[in-house]
């Protein structure tokens, strides 16, 4: 077998992620390993702990990293929150609302689905509606910020439906985390799961999550047990309990905690709400230059994510070729539509270290002159 080390080019990284990456954090991660039970590496934990806390915006003690992709940020809160013969209000509007159905239904819970246009929020007249209908609900679900779609849903408002009837809830936030307003406590959010690899700039590979207190109580008052071992929050409490205690639940991803620890240091050094509106600055920027190539956005601007910007496919246009153009003459990578939007859109993520003048100048060069040559 003939195989030489693996030496990828250099990308500028615009698609739905992952996003690019500091040179901060990669060298991060280059650095020497330690036992994920050392005590410098479990102080460690601790700070990355009280970093996704100022993330998050949350005093939740159980507050960590999952030592997995966002994905199973998202079956952790569902495994955990939900027994068999639950009822769970499940919003879809994109593909990660039907992942959280699949998670749903997987745990023997009785999913009531409210479903919206790809493209459009999360409707508050179907939740409540549906609340109405369904009164012993027990957990409302949906995604924050959509990936598929670029679209922000009011998880304020949902939150707070959600509380008035007495109601749990579990938020996607992997694409929002870092990248828009997101206050856990203040919204009264009850279990969120975000990932490493979009706004937070970090490797993939982790799921940062939060539980509320009340979650917590329910986790801790379930009839059954947790379907999932590793997830199982039980066990893994113990393992990010804080205070230099740890008890051995599995092997930490070493050094893609030390990339984490390096990103959240960042955000922290910038600050949340500079994070936040030079997301929305770059987005400007870009819709702006999208415009004047005759580039339309697709969602509406009073629910557009700044960080996932889906543009409409002019007739004609070879998507697929465009893309390639870019990845092949620019070493640049943007996201082909997803789900409904396949073949119909581009999704150019403006994410994290990529939320920069110099990238956003670069993507509507590129986008100009491969156009030009199609």
């Amino acid at each position: 077998m003939d195989v030489s080390s693996f030496n990828p080019p250099r990308r500028t990284l615009m698609g739905p992620g992952p996003s690019d990456i500091s040179p901060q954090v990669l060298q991060a991660q280059s650095r020497p390993i330690i036992g994920h039970l050392d005590p410098l590496f479990v102080n460690m934990m601790d700070e990355i702990k009280a970093l996704l806390q100022y993330a998050f915006q949350t005093t939740n003690q159980h507050t960590f990293a999952v030592s997995a992709p966002g994905s199973a940020g998202m079956e952790t809160c569902f495994v955990n929150l939900l027994e068999p013969g639950d009822k769970v209000i499940v919003c879809i509007n994109g593909v990660f609302g039907q992942r959280m159905l699949e998670n749903a239904e997987r745990c023997g819970a009785v999913p009531i689905v409210v479903e919206d246009n790809w493209g459009e929020p999360v409707s508050l007249t179907k939740v409540s509606k549906a609340f109405e209908q369904y009164p012993d609900t027990k957990v409302l679900a949906f995604v924050h910020a959509e990936t598929s779609t670029g679209v922000a849903s009011d998880a304020q408002a949902l939150c707070a439906l959600a509380k008035k009837n007495g109601s749990l809830t579990i938020v996607d936030a992997v694409t929002s985390l870092g990248g828009i307003p997101l206050k856990v406590d203040e919204w009264g959010i009850d279990a969120i799961y975000s990932g490493s690899q979009k706004c937070l700039s970090c490797v993939p590979g982790l799921s940062p999550v939060s539980f509320s207190q009340a979650a917590v109580d329910k986790l801790k008052q379930r009839k059954t047990k947790v379907q999932s071992w590793f997830l199982d929050q039980t066990l893994v409490m113990g393992y990010w309990s804080g205070e230099q205690k740890r008890s051995y639940h599995h092997t930490a991803p070493v050094t893609a905690l030390y990339a984490l620890h390096e990103s959240l240091l960042m955000l922290h050094k910038e600050g949340l709400e500079a994070s936040w509106q030079r997301h929305a600055q770059q987005h400007t920027v870009l819709a702006e230059g999208l415009a004047r190539l005759g580039l339309d956005l697709m969602v509406d601007e009073s629910c557009r994510l700044p960080q996932l910007n889906l543009v409409a496919i002019p007739e004609g246009v070879d998507e697929q070729a465009i893309r390639s153009r870019l990845l092949n003459d620019y070493n640049l990578e943007i996201g082909a539509g997803l789900g409904k939007f396949a073949g119909k859109a581009w999704r150019i993520g403006l994410m994290g270290y990529a939320a920069r003048q110099e990238n956003v100048s670069l993507c509507l060069a590129a986008l100009s002159e491969v156009m030009a040559k199609d």
